[in-house]
C-alpha cells in the first residue's frame, strides 16, 4: 500500500483521505463495530495530545497559552465572521436549496471550530501548534455556550437550549489532560521521540483519516445522503466547497496583513476556517425540533468532510514548502 501511494500522482495523504471516504460509503462502521471505532477515535486524540505534549518544550506551550493576539483573532473568524458569511448567503441560498437546508447552512457557520483535526493539521503544516491547540479548545469551551446563544438571535429559534457540562468534560479528558501527561513525561521520554520523530508524526494523518472515516461513517448509517435529493446533495457540497476556499483565503490573508509571522498564519488558517461536526451535532438536537434536525446539520455534515480534504491537501503543501525551506 504504502508503494502505490508514493507512486500516486495525488498527495499520500489526500489519497488516504479520499479512500477513507469510499471504505466509509461502502463498509460504513456500524453496530458494535461503530462502538469500538468511537473509541478508537478517542485513544488516538488521546495519544495525539500526549504526544503534543511529549514534544513540546514547557517554555512554548507556556508561550502558546499567553499568546491572546493569536486567540482573540481566531475566535473573530469563527464567531464573528463565519456568522457574518452566513447571514449573507442565507437570502441568496434559500431560492436555490431550500429553507430548510439554507438554514443548516447558517448553522454551521455559528459552531465552533474542530479540535483534533485542525491542531493536527497545524503540526503537519509546521504551524505553531501550542497556540491551535489553546486556541481550538478555547473556541469548543466557548461554543459550547455562545453557540446556543447565536442560534436564538440569528435563526430565531424558539426552542429551549439545555446545555450540559459533559462537553466541556469530554475536552478536559481526551485533550488537556493527555497534553499535561505528556508535559509532565518530556523529560522521560524527549530522547526517544527525537530519535523517532518520523513515525511518530505519523499520528497526526492516521487521526485524521479515522476521524474521516468514522464521522462519514456516521452520516451513512443515519441516511444522511437519503434525506435529499441528490442535486441538493451536489449544490451544497459546491457551496461548502467555496465556503471552505474562501475561509481560508482569508484567514490567510488578513493575518498576514495584521503582521503574524509564518507559524501563527497557518495556526490561524486552520483553526479560524473550521467547523466542528463532533459540538455541532448535538448541539443541534438540543436545540432543533426533531423534524428538522437532520436539514439543520446535513450541511454540516457535508462541510465536515469538505474541509477535512481540502485542509489535508493545503496541509500537505506546506509541509513540503517547510521541508524544502529546512523548516523543522
Amino acid at each position: 500500500m504504502r508503494k502505490i501511494l508514493d507512486r500516486s500522482p495525488i498527495d499520500g495523504f489526500v489519497l488516504s483521505i479520499l479512500l477513507a471516504v469510499v471504505v466509509a460509503a461502502i463498509f460504513p462502521a456500524k453496530g458494535s463495530f461503530a462502538d469500538i471505532m468511537d473509541w478508537v477515535v478517542v485513544g488516538l486524540i488521546a495519544l495525539l495530545f500526549f504526544l503534543y505534549g511529549a514534544r513540546l518544550h514547557p517554555r512554548e506551550a507556556l508561550e502558546g497559552l499567553t499568546h491572546w493576539r493569536l486567540h482573540l483573532t481566531i475566535l473573530a473568524f469563527t464567531f464573528i465572521a463565519f456568522p457574518l458569511v452566513g447571514l449573507v448567503l442565507k437570502p441568496a441560498l434559500t431560492p436555490i436549496i431550500g429553507e430548510q437546508l439554507a438554514a443548516g447552512m447558517l448553522y454551521l457557520t455559528l459552531v465552533p471550530s474542530t479540535v483534533q483535526s485542525s491542531i493536527a493539521f497545524t503540526s503537519i503544516a509546521r504551524g505553531n501548534v501550542p497556540g491551535a491547540i489553546v486556541s481550538a479548545s478555547a473556541s469548543n469551551l466557548i461554543g459550547v455556550f455562545l453557540t446556543p446563544v447565536l442560534v436564538v438571535l440569528l435563526m430565531g429559534s424558539e426552542a429551549g437550549v439545555h446545555i450540559t457540562g459533559s462537553s466541556v468534560l469530554k475536552i478536559v479528558l481526551e485533550i488537556l489532560v493527555p497534553f499535561i501527561v505528556g508535559q509532565l513525561c518530556r523529560p522521560l521520554i524527549s530522547g526517544f521521540l527525537s530519535k523517532y520523530a518520523a513515525p511518530t508524526k505519523y499520528v497526526d494523518r492516521s487521526s485524521i483519516v479515522v476521524v474521516v472515516y468514522v464521522a462519514f461513517s456516521a452520516g451513512v448509517v443515519s441516511g444522511m445522503w437519503s434525506i435529499v435529493s441528490a442535486w441538493d446533495v451536489v449544490l451544497v457540497g459546491v457551496i461548502s466547497t467555496a465556503v471552505v476556499i474562501g475561509m481560508l483565503a482569508l484567514t490567510q490573508w488578513v493575518p498576514q496583513r495584521w503582521g503574524f509571522n509564518r507559524a501563527d498564519v497557518i495556526a490561524i488558517q486552520f483553526c479560524g476556517s473550521k467547523k466542528s461536526l463532533a459540538t455541532g451535532l448535538p448541539l443541534a438536537s438540543v436545540m432543533f425540533a426533531a423534524s428538522t434536525v437532520g436539514f439543520i446539520v446535513l450541511p454540516l455534515m457535508i462541510f465536515h468532510q469538505i474541509q477535512l480534504i481540502l485542509c489535508s491537501m493545503l496541509a500537505s503543501r506546506y509541509e513540503k514548502r517547510a521541508i524544502a525551506d529546512g523548516i523543522a
